[in-house]
């Protein structure tokens, strides 16, 4: 079977899955987008949430022609019960421009995310979760490596004084490798500090370390900033600026997005 009829079907599924149905939550629309780091809160049985974006991204080559990238991203997240969501995420476009030039589809992935612990009020405690997935290698090269990765993702969520947040994720990653065949483990951390500055927007900035993901690459250390304006209970728009700090990784990246929460609640 092609691999887009595949995705389609994945995509296909978890729609129905989110289809309306009884559900208590009240609360805004709470995307994962557009920072690298995830919180803990998982959408409620019965609703589906669609998040969707654009990414561009450039990066200078030594002396050589610089490398741009731009890429449509779309995550599909669904609630199966109080705690626990599926999520289907990718890249349905991708173009680079620069030393290699391609058009086509970018990889996908598929996961859960699991909230194991809820923060209790007026304590310091953290809301804890999971979050394995893996890649599905739609995409081959230079846009993808062919190959599948997998990873799990530990998230705590920490409510701070005076309209604050910290949300911090710690993975392992097995990444695939060609040459010569067989994985590479990677250590991601990140941290992202929130806050309210508005009845309807919150700002954020981020830090994301990753070790090397190619066996003759380097670790990076990246830094993003950027904001999440709520146009309603169930729609959110945002905004993102990044660089790298250190290592390798786009000189500089820009993201903007919409999401969009469905079904009853």
């Amino acid at each position: 079977m092609p691999r887009w009829r595949w995705t389609l079907g994945v995509v296909s599924s978890l729609l129905a899955l989110g289809a309306p149905c009884a559900s208590g939550a009240d609360a805004p629309i709470s995307p994962d987008r557009p920072s690298v780091t995830n919180n803990t809160e998982t959408v409620r049985p019965g609703v589906a949430q669609l998040e969707t974006g654009v990414e561009y991204a450039k990066s200078s080559i030594g002396g050589g022609e610089s490398d741009r990238r731009f890429a449509a991203q779309l995550a599909l997240r669904t609630g199966l019960t109080g705690a626990l969501e599926a999520r289907l995420g990718g890249e349905p476009v991708v173009r680079l421009r620069g030393e290699r030039d391609d058009t086509g589809p970018g990889d996908f992935s598929v996961g859960l995310k699991y909230r194991l612990l809820d923060a209790e009020e007026h304590t310091s405690w953290p809301s804890l979760g999971l979050q394995p997935s893996v890649k599905l290698p739609v995409a081959g090269a230079p846009i993808g490596t062919g190959r599948p990765d997998f990873e799990l993702r530990a998230l705590a969520s920490f409510d701070l004084p005076a309209g604050f947040g910290l949300d911090v994720n710690v993975a392992l990653a097995a990444v695939g490798q060609s040459r010569p065949n067989g994985y590479l483990l990677q250590a991601l951390t990140s941290a992202s500090l929130n806050l309210k500055i508005l009845e309807a927007t919150s700002a954020f900035v981020e830090v994301a370390f990753a070790s090397r993901d190619e066996r003759d690459a380097r670790d990076a250390v990246a830094l993003r900033a950027g904001i999440v304006y709520l146009l309603g209970r169930d729609v959110a728009l945002d905004a993102a600026a990044g660089a790298s700090l250190a290592g390798q990784g786009p000189d500089y990246t820009v993201i903007a997005g919409v999401s969009v929460r469905l079904g009853h609640r």
